[in-house]
């Protein structure tokens, strides 16, 4: 595909299933298209969940053709646990299985491709599952980690006011000689918390690149990706623009979409992946 030279790299943004109504909605929350509008100075086009009427499919053929990267959102919907050999939900626990369909063969295809991807919440638990992790559908009932803080509950209180849901709720400890540290220029960075659900065992070929005080993985990156790919349990996109941290995180995938969108694929560098890795 011939692109303009003027021609921001397009960001495939894959969207909720849900009903609004009577009626099926395919629906992307706001913050994360603007921030990857002006964070990552890229176009975002919204994926619906749909299935190839012959094959029952997604096409991810098509979608890797149209797109420069690919970025997971958040959502109140949570990976269907039969994706990672989990106990079957509590009554009341929201799934989106048109979504796990389209987006954990998409995540493999993306880093296959040498696309960049950025998993967000959800996404950076769709990330885990899709690498054959799995999750604790109830992580403030996990058991503590040795070596590390109680266990905390790392839910959001949804009777407050939004600025206070997603105002600073913890530290985390970033690891050394990582993706992260190379990006952000720190150890430690202060992030929200709104997540019911948290990884238990860590998918293969992830990366953990931070911590919560309490030991819950909140970052890991691909180790064998020829682009940017990573993924946060908390959410950057939040008033990103006063949040360095945030900016560079989002800035950091813009480039390596620029680079995809270029026909450039970047090696695994120290850059990306932290020295010696």
């Amino acid at each position: 595909m011939t692109r303009s030279a003027t021609r921001r790299p397009v960001i495939g943004v894959p969207s909720d299933a849900k009903l609004l109504g009577h009626h099926p909605f395919h629906t992307v929350g706001e913050k994360y298209l603007a921030a990857v509008e002006l964070a990552a100075d890229c176009m975002p086009v919204m994926l619906p969940a749909l299935l190839d009427m012959k094959s029952g499919e997604p096409d991810i053929s098509e979608i890797l053709d149209i797109c420069d990267g690919i970025l997971l959102t958040g959502s109140p919907s949570n990976v269907h646990p039969r994706h990672y050999g989990g106990p079957n939900p509590r009554e009341g626990m929201l799934l989106d299985e048109k979504r796990d369909t389209l987006t954990l063969v998409l995540i493999r295809a993306t880093v296959a491709a040498g696309k960049p991807i950025f998993c967000i919440c959800r996404g950076f638990q769709e990330l885990n599952v899709a690498f054959g992790g799995s999750l604790h559908q109830h992580l403030e009932e996990a058991q503590s980690l040795e070596g590390y803080a109680p266990r905390r509950d790392h839910r959001e209180d949804k009777t407050a006011a939004l600025d206070v849901q997603y105002g600073p709720a913890h530290e985390v400890a970033v690891e050394p000689g990582g993706l992260f540290e190379g990006l952000l220029g720190q150890r430690r960075l202060t992030v929200n918390s709104l997540h019911g659900q948290g990884i238990d065992r860590l998918g293969q070929g992830l990366r953990i690149e931070a911590r919560a005080p309490d030991g819950t993985v909140e970052g890991v990156s691909v180790m064998a990706a020829r682009s940017f790919a990573a993924g946060v349990q908390w959410h950057p996109e939040w008033k990103f623009w006063e949040n360095p941290d945030s900016q560079a995180l989002f800035r950091a995938f813009g480039d390596a979409a620029r680079e995809s969108a270029s026909g450039m694929v970047r090696t695994k560098s120290k850059v990306l992946h932290g020295v010696g890795q």
